[in-house]
């Protein structure tokens, strides 16, 4: 791959937003004076949101998953029957504009639960002010998914009170990003590059394993090549999958695994990735491992999806796809 190669085909320049994500993070985490939410007794936290504002539950979720906070992440219309007045509900909308979203926002009227509310704009703004909502505004950064970071770091920045997460640890999810850009940076378009590398490894039908506390990321990943390289993927618990999806090996396929894993995954899902990993080698199935970074969860996830997502526009680009239109988004949305 050169450089005239993404130039060309990431006409939007998508990349060149990802090459921001170390700054961007930083920026809406220490520099930004948000309002602290001040809720007490918060013991259930809903986290509401569809694409790339979905991905933030989903992390947010692992993050909280060791603590003595419920979390739910709702990717639809309907919160669930347990929010009460000890629930933050919190809404997220890049455009501002997710009929979804929205719809979970309107139920603050009969619902005991308290809100907040995290957008670039649109119809979520003006409900949020209107209603007297508590309500922060921030920018999109060229596409919902490109600002999954000022998103998420804006979050744990006005959430600081609810959230148990400690300045230290997102101090070192920042550090870590600004390694990892120095490896995946299109900058290096060497074979260093380990994003871009498993984008050239990469083909057909990728199906992504991973254990539980890193489902977010590969979720996220999957949603991405979906997007930004326009391909089918398959992503399957390896826990679940040994139970079933692991059968249908036994036919010969052109499917490609992925495997996401951590070096502090729980000891029986390492004994399960050596089993796993041992089925493939015993049948001459290709396979490609991803480790996360050692450190917090929150550095952990952060990375790994930066890395996976970087490797989604590469994947794009080899393919000769511009990773920004998603029109098949647009028509379903203009039909809702």
């Amino acid at each position: 791959m050169k450089d005239s190669d993404i130039k060309k085909y990431d006409s939007r320049k998508m990349h060149q937003a990802y090459e921001k994500w170390p700054e961007i993070a930083q920026e809406n985490y220490f520099s930004r004076n948000l309002q602290k939410i001040q809720f007490k007794n918060i013991d259930h936290i809903v986290f509401a949101g569809v694409g790339g504002s979905g991905t933030i539950g989903d992390v947010i979720s692992s993050i909280l998953s060791k603590n003595d906070i419920h979390v739910n992440v709702v990717k639809g219309y309907l919160l669930p029957k347990t929010v009460d007045s000890n629930t933050l509900v919190v809404t997220t909308s890049v455009s501002g504009n997710s009929k979804e979203a929205l719809t979970v926002l309107q139920n603050a009227k009969k619902s005991k639960g308290r809100f907040v509310a995290f957008s670039s704009g649109g119809k979520m703004q003006q409900y949020s002010i209107k209603n007297k909502i508590s309500y922060y505004q921030v920018p999109e950064i060229h596409s919902p998914r490109a600002s999954f970071p000022s998103y998420l770091y804006s979050i744990l920045n006005a959430l600081e009170d609810v959230i148990p997460i400690k300045k230290h640890d997102v101090e070192e999810s920042i550090s870590m990003l600004m390694k990892t850009r120095k490896k995946i940076s299109s900058t290096n378009l060497t074979n260093s590059n380990p994003a871009l590398s498993l984008a050239k490894w990469i083909s057909n039908l990728p199906i992504i394993y991973y254990p539980w506390g890193l489902h977010s990321a590969a979720i996220r990943f999957k949603n991405s090549l979906q997007e930004n390289a326009k391909t089918h993927v398959l992503a399957e618990d390896i826990i679940e999958s040994s139970h079933n999806g692991i059968v249908a090996w036994e036919k010969r396929s052109k499917i490609k695994p992925i495997l996401i894993t951590g070096e502090n995954d729980y000891i029986k899902t390492k004994e399960r990735w050596r089993v796993v990993k041992k089925f493939f080698d015993v049948n001459k199935i290709q396979y490609r491992e991803i480790h996360s970074s050692n450190g917090h969860i929150l550095t952990k996830l952060v990375n790994l999806i930066y890395l996976l997502d970087y490797s989604s526009i590469y994947l794009a680009v080899l393919s000769k796809t511009d990773p920004t239109p998603v029109k098949p988004i647009e028509f379903i949305k203009n039909r809702i």
